[in-house]
């Protein structure tokens, strides 16, 4: 008796999953230790080595968020998997001239390098929302986060722990190296489905999407909230190693401390988020994300009141918990919201609020701890997840469980009315024939 074939979108989103957790477990090796990294190449003072690691964290993301819609244009044009397999191959480039860096100069350089050639995360994200059913969407991202959640779970314990036996530089060739495996991954197992030709209607222009991500209410308001909230979660990222160090008295094994207690928000995160996903696809979206975002905001503010680091350990479980609702709800939500013949490029642009939030967050969140302290970034980082609730509340258009969305059903009698056109052409040119 035969076994039932897996069906082709679940295919598709198991291999990107896999993919996406190599090249994620490969680039968060080096988040534990970059702060020491830059230590090595000249940069001492603690107020400098903050603002550095700053700018370093979020250094690949400001050319990111410009190219990030036009990948996903590109995408809907040409291929959503030679966007994914473009760049995963260039995270691997990236990450072997980053180990090779002689000063924190080039190593920034190197950074915006990696935000100009990657994207693999909205690449993967556009691919999956695209070849999904609407009613799987929730599903399918909530659980293509996971993958770059166990990632980020196994990447830092890993990474301290190399870093503490073999010292910093190698670890980035270990990484280009496990990119180039996921990338090969792409290239040989992924199948994308032909696309379907498109009317004249339906030949979008990248300023087109761009218009109608924010003339649409619901996508525009979905990106706000993105933004606002990653940026409080993605503030405390690049001083975290430096807060544990100011709480941990034994330095002997600091990396590995650091590591092992970054990684406590990815394992609940991987927990959590196909639990968030099937909550989206029968329940209120603007409910869960009332509750995820309440509980990360407590659970952000309270660890700037730690006194030891294990405690940290218990507050970054609660985080990843609430975190695996918030980032892939949202992202669900604006993919139903879209039209299938622009959903790469719409991904592209949601994506690239969250590349803003990546540059914008580490970069005050450096600020903050050089000028006001370790412990007030995680306060403020409570108060803008507060800020985002409260947005979210007062203006969010929600979507109830079963509830199409207008830009779906437009696309579906779009559809029909271009087929039936088609036919009345057909028969047209027929007559003439005759």
């Amino acid at each position: 008796m035969k076994s039932k074939a897996l069906e082709p979108w679940r295919k598709t989103l198991y291999i990107i999953w896999a993919s996406q957790f190599i090249a994620m477990m490969g680039m968060s090796l080096v988040v534990p230790f970059l702060p020491f990294y830059i230590r090595t190449l000249g940069v001492t003072t603690p107020e400098d080595v903050a603002s550095w690691s700053g700018l370093v964290f979020a250094g690949p993301f400001f050319i990111s968020f410009f190219l990030t819609p036009l990948w996903g244009y590109l995408g809907d044009r040409h291929g959503r998997k030679l966007m994914v397999v473009r760049a995963v191959f260039g995270l691997a480039i990236s990450q072997a001239l980053i180990g090779l860096s002689q000063s924190v100069e080039m190593l920034f350089l190197f950074r915006m390098l990696q935000g100009a050639i990657s994207g693999f995360i909205a690449s993967a994200l556009a691919l999956v929302a695209a070849n999904t059913p609407s009613e799987h969407t929730g599903y399918a991202l909530g659980l293509l986060q996971t993958a770059s959640a166990s990632g980020n779970v196994i990447g830092p314990l890993l990474g301290g722990s190399l870093a503490d036996a073999f010292g910093f530089r190698p670890i980035f060739f270990i990484v280009a190296g496990v990119c180039t495996v996921a990338g090969i991954l792409v290239v040989r197992f992924i199948h994308e489905p032909p696309r379907e030709p498109r009317s004249e209607g339906q030949r979008h222009t990248l300023l087109s999407s761009v218009r109608y991500a924010f003339e649409s209410k619901p996508i525009r308001i979905a990106l706000a909230v993105i933004f606002f909230s990653q940026v409080a979660i993605l503030l405390i990222q690049p001083i975290f190693a430096l807060y544990v160090e100011y709480l941990e008295p034994n330095k002997a094994y600091l990396a590995t401390i650091a590591g092992a207690i970054f990684s406590m928000t990815g394992i609940f995160l991987v927990i959590s988020s196909p639990w968030w996903g099937k909550r989206n696809d029968r329940t209120s979206y603007k409910r869960n994300l009332t509750i995820a975002i309440s509980g990360a905001a407590i659970a952000c503010a309270a660890q700037g009141f730690t006194s030891q680091a294990y405690q940290l350990l218990f507050l970054r479980a609660a985080q990843g918990f609430c975190m695996g609702g918030i980032l892939p709800s949202l992202y669900s939500y604006i993919s139903k919201h879209s039209l299938l013949s622009r959903r790469g490029a719409i991904m592209g642009i949601a994506s690239s609020f969250y590349v803003l939030a990546n540059m914008v967050g580490p970069t005050v969140g450096g600020y903050i701890a050089a000028h006001i302290g370790l412990r007030e970034s995680f306060y403020i980082s409570g108060v803008l997840l507060a800020f985002s609730l409260v947005f979210l509340n007062r203006s969010f258009v929600d979507l109830k469980a079963g509830q199409v969305p207008v830009p779906e059903a437009q696309e579906h009698q779009r559809s029909r009315t271009a087929t039936v056109e088609d036919l009345l052409q057909q028969g047209g040119r027929d007559r003439l024939k005759h």
